[in-house]
């Protein structure tokens, strides 16, 4: 049934932006920065927390899932643990952070990517890939089209995010979601998790499935990140985030490619 009411849901917005595709999403700002030109305005609130890399000016969100995002995450969770074959009792995002945990106690790094890849397909049926493949061919209107639907349908994911511009061969587009605080990446308290359970496999499974490169840039410091679709990303010996220390009080205490901070 989950499968099926995410199926509904992402034909239904195909169809709707397929209708306006000539029309203008938002008036660019007249300014230097990168316009926004997509928010969504969600539920989390903050309250004082100790920061995990050892600061106390951080904040820590809290989010108010209504039953689209409960119904999202769990069946993301239980794609998870479908594919790594442990389950676990938690429910809600606890529940698909704890998927995330055993993943990444049971498997290496490249495993865990796999494992991920394969939560993924199970989580949204082939038949409508391949037909948002074909419907959208890597367009500047493709680009836009993913970074807006990804600001709309996955805050529950990721948080709160916006749509920004950026050059890309030499003109602007409005193709980079901007991730203020990523819920998955303060939940976890994790980079390993981060980079291995997110960033790597998603890049991967948006490129094979719409044909479409994606370039997630996490910035660990305050936690936001950016996915710049029709970007590709760096080579693995070259790419920053592989090489990041984990946080001071990694709450997965896990083991990572450079070792966490004492």
């Amino acid at each position: 049934m989950d499968a099926s009411f995410l199926a509904h849901s992402m034909r239904s917005s195909l169809s709707t932006v397929a209708r306006r595709r000539n029309s203008t999403i938002c008036k660019p700002l007249a300014c230097s920065n990168p316009a926004v030109v997509a928010v969504l305005t969600t539920r989390p609130k903050e309250s004082i927390a100790e920061d995990l890399s050892g600061k106390s000016t951080s904040s820590s969100s809290v989010y108010n899932d209504n039953w689209f995002d409960l119904v999202a995450i769990n069946h993301l969770s239980q794609s998870v643990q479908a594919a790594t074959g442990i389950r676990n009792s938690k429910s809600g995002y606890e529940s698909l952070v704890e998927a995330a945990k055993v993943a990444s106690q049971n498997f290496n790094p490249i495993q865990q990517k796999e494992v991920i890849i394969q939560a993924l397909e199970r989580a949204f049926p082939r038949p409508i890939l391949s037909l948002i493949k074909i419907l959208l061919p890597q367009s500047k209107f493709a680009r836009e089209y993913f970074a807006v639907f990804t600001t709309v349908f996955f805050a529950w994911l990721v948080g709160p995010c916006e749509v920004r511009e950026l050059e890309l061969n030499g003109r602007r587009e409005k193709n980079v979601v901007h991730i203020k605080k990523c819920r998955f990446l303060e939940e976890t308290g994790c980079v390993g998790l981060c980079v291995n359970l997110c960033k790597m496999p998603s890049q991967t499974f948006i490129k094979d499935s719409f044909g479409i490169p994606v370039n997630m840039v996490p910035n660990f410091d305050d936690m936001s990140c950016e996915m710049i679709f029709g970007q590709d990303p760096p080579a693995s010996t070259e790419d920053p985030a592989l090489k990041q220390p984990c946080y001071k009080q990694c709450k997965a205490k896990l083991k990572h490619s450079m070792k966490c901070s004492s």
